[in-house]
């Protein structure tokens, strides 16, 4: 099949990362057992999800090292979204290929896929990979688990290569997503008798307003990095719940919020001094109400940043692939640097605008498709003999 029939093909298959991947992940695998490969997966603890991975092997028969072709299945949900038309049934109209994942990220997959056949009549001078991974769009959850099975079985590919939507234009670096979740224990009280209380949300507004100071902080940082649409590291809150009535105190607030860092830069770099400021000036404020009042921070997501360390010898390879050599940094985080902290050197480049992921009416442009095959074709060829 071609990278447009096997894009259909993937879009009929809901992956929502809320279901489960199996029924797309066996279909590829009985293609590649069909072309006389050997697949493995490995699944998360519930055995409900599984990724993917595969090797090409090298002319000589070898399987170590070579280039991984990254993408993950799952993709986002799309209730409360007003679609034109069945969003698990790829449409084309006007040079457009419309359908949940045609964008982000099922089209890479889909372009190589349809390259296998090629992989395998190459001359290969170092084998080809393909890892296809579950749970991106909700934490990067199932990279760790190949890159752990990956380690298990010595196969030490050198470089990576993530398809996310990039227009087919090379990404070198990435910020990381961490979030983290904060309950707030208060002691509960009628309204009209506060001092007797500990007002929860109160003291979520206090912690609030001091992770939006460093915040501000961050931005005025001398270690920007102005190849960034926002060069600085962030931090913002999402969500907030607590109490119950206007009339009671209330006793429990939640809040989360998230940090989005410059690679050079790392989680504990806001996470320390947020628990000093809890544990030197917030919870001994409450605790002289009430003991057992307390502020809990557990971190929830923790996805690495990508940084440019090392990558000469993939970047050089990857410009002489794209028609844009520039090099690019972006603020969205993917597998890349998890990949990287298993030892590969990694870029981001595939085919679609990450503008139109995540959308009602999410579509890829065919030519983007041709120019994605172009590049998986230059690519294979430069690694043959």
């Amino acid at each position: 099949m071609d990278t447009v029939a096997w894009l259909k093909t993937l879009i009929a298959f809901d992956t929502t990362s809320r279901h489960s991947n199996l029924a797309l992940i066996h279909h590829v695998a009985d293609y590649l057992h069909g072309r006389g490969l050997q697949p493995w997966l490995a699944h998360n603890g519930a055995q409900t999800k599984a990724n993917l991975f595969v090797t090409i092997p090298a002319a000589d028969g070898s399987h170590a090292g070579g280039i991984v072709l990254s993408g993950h299945t799952d993709v986002v949900p799309v209730d409360g979204q007003q679609w034109t038309s069945d969003p698990f049934s790829a449409r084309i109209a006007d040079g457009r290929l419309y359908g949940r994942g045609s964008c982000d990220m099922k089209g890479f997959i889909a372009a190589v896929l349809a390259a296998v056949p090629q992989m395998q009549a190459a001359r290969l001078m170092q084998p080809l990979h393909i890892a296809l991974s579950y749970d991106e769009e909700i934490g990067c959850l199932g990279a760790p688990v190949m890159l752990a099975e990956l380690a298990q079985r010595g196969l030490n590919p050198q470089h990576c290569i993530v398809g996310e939507p990039t227009s087919m234009r090379m990404v070198v670096a990435h910020k990381g997503i961490h979030t983290f979740r904060c309950r707030v224990h208060g002691k509960s009280a009628h309204s009209s008798l506060t001092p007797q209380g500990v007002n929860a949300i109160e003291y979520a507004a206090k912690l609030i307003v001091y992770i939006n100071q460093l915040a501000g902080e961050l931005q005025r940082r001398q270690d920007l990095d102005a190849a960034f649409d926002v060069p600085f590291s962030t931090l913002s809150t999402g969500i907030i719940k607590g109490g119950t009535a206007v009339n009671i105190i209330p006793a429990l607030c939640e809040f989360e919020f998230d940090y989005r860092n410059l690679p050079h830069m790392q989680p504990e770099d806001v996470a320390a001094p947020i628990r000093r400021h809890i544990a030197e000036v917030l919870e001994p404020q409450m605790q002289a109400v009430d003991p057992a009042c307390r502020i809990e921070m557990t971190q929830r997501e923790n996805v690495p940043a990508l940084g440019q360390a090392d990558n000469a010898l993939l970047h050089e390879l990857i410009a002489q692939l794209v028609d844009d050599a520039q090099q690019h940094k972006v603020a969205y985080a993917t597998e890349g640097g998890q990949f990287q902290a298993a030892g590969m050197h990694t870029v981001i480049c595939g085919p679609g605008s990450i503008e139109q992921a995540h959308r009602a009416d999410e579509y890829i442009e065919l030519a983007q498709l041709a120019r994605c095959d172009r590049f998986l074709s230059a690519l294979i060829h430069s690694q043959a003999a």
